[in-house]
């Protein structure tokens, strides 16, 4: 299994079974967003059969990875780390924020907080964090 990738730094994602339908709908939320690479796991893995043993995956030009730990951990994700994101207009953070927000939690809903004319702060129905900014 190769795990190189060109970023020197890249975000890495550990899910509990549901790492590919992260990955997909991250993907639906973005143009250029695409899955690269998935690895699976075997019948004689770590993992359950068919779960992601390593993926890497691209949204707006960054590459991400992920896995399904076959292993319960006792943590999570945090809002202390979250993928903020600029975006280029009010339509998209419009849908953005909706999308993000579906079986989420809103941290801080859409609004001038003073530091930006529209933003907003969610986590998504997989836990991960998430800031969007409308640019200026």
């Amino acid at each position: 299994m190769e795990i190189a990738t060109s970023q020197k730094i890249t975000t890495f994602l550990m899910f509990e079974g549901n790492a590919e339908e992260a990955m997909t709908f991250y993907i639906s939320l973005f143009d250029d967003g695409e899955i690269i690479k998935i690895t699976r796991y075997g019948a004689d893995g770590h993992g359950k059969e068919g779960s992601v043993q390593h993926a890497t995956f691209s949204l707006a030009g960054e590459r991400f990875m992920c896995i399904d730990s076959p292993t319960k951990h006792a943590f999570t994700f945090t809002p202390a780390i979250s993928l903020f994101v600029q975006c280029e207009n009010e339509a998209e953070i419009d849908r953005l924020y909706a999308a993000l927000v579906e079986q989420g939690t809103e941290l801080m809903p859409l609004g001038d907080y003073g530091f930006s004319p529209r933003f907003g702060w969610v986590n998504d129905r997989f836990g991960v964090s998430w800031q969007l900014n409308l640019l200026a």
